[in-house]
């Protein structure tokens, strides 16, 4: 996959549209262009096994966010409830994303 623009940036909140973890929502924690994947927080947490690194700490399992392709998440609405497409609106040579169902400022 070539360097792509993603449609969600970090600390928007994105709901799950397919999948197993079809239907949770949650913040974008990091965006990966290049992969075209993104890490949500809570969504698609997979279990890792951590071997201690130093003296004295403690190796075990832990649970990590794994990336998710982007094509997979949309952005919520509050407004509305639910995922949505942004549409962009100019206002005052500002560019915002708005819901393309409301119109309310994503």
């Amino acid at each position: 996959m070539e360097n792509k623009k993603l449609h969600v940036k970090r600390d928007d909140s994105v709901i799950v549209i397919s999948g197993d973890d079809k239907g949770k929502k949650g913040k974008v924690v990091a965006t990966s262009p290049k992969e075209g994947k993104v890490i949500v927080s809570g969504v698609n947490t997979v279990k890792k096994h951590t071997k201690p690194r130093r003296q004295g700490d403690a190796g075990g399992i832990i649970e990590v966010d794994a990336p998710i392709y982007a094509d997979k998440v949309l952005l919520f609405c509050d407004k509305c409830g639910k995922g949505v497409r942004a549409k962009v609106k100019v206002e005052n040579d500002k560019k915002l994303r708005v819901c393309a169902k409301c119109g309310a400022k994503l």
